[in-house]
């Protein structure tokens, strides 16, 4: 299986927006509809391979510091549904 390794931004959330989406029940953050911005994507073969890389890149200054965040992302799944059983 193949990953991606993305150290992104982390956008500001204000107070108004955060107590929003805690009233509604909705979320604060999409990712799908608009993604933090990518500062750094570097690929993996394995998931080994790519845990190593994102702990490198958790040591960078502005993940240490709360201003990025480093996120592991599987793209591909070889057996799909493989762990649900049919039938009962």
């Amino acid at each position: 299986m193949r990953f991606l390794i993305v150290r992104t931004d982390i956008r500001a959330a204000a107070d108004a927006e955060i107590a929003a989406a805690w009233a509604g029940g909705g979320r604060l953050r999409d990712e799908r509809s608009t993604p933090e911005a990518r500062r750094q994507v570097v690929h993996a073969e394995d998931r080994q391979a790519a845990l190593v890389l994102a702990r490198a890149l958790a040591t960078v200054g502005a993940v240490r510091s709360g201003r990025q965040r480093v996120k592991v992302l599987a793209l591909d799944d070889p057996v799909p549904h493989a762990h649900y059983r049919q039938g009962g």
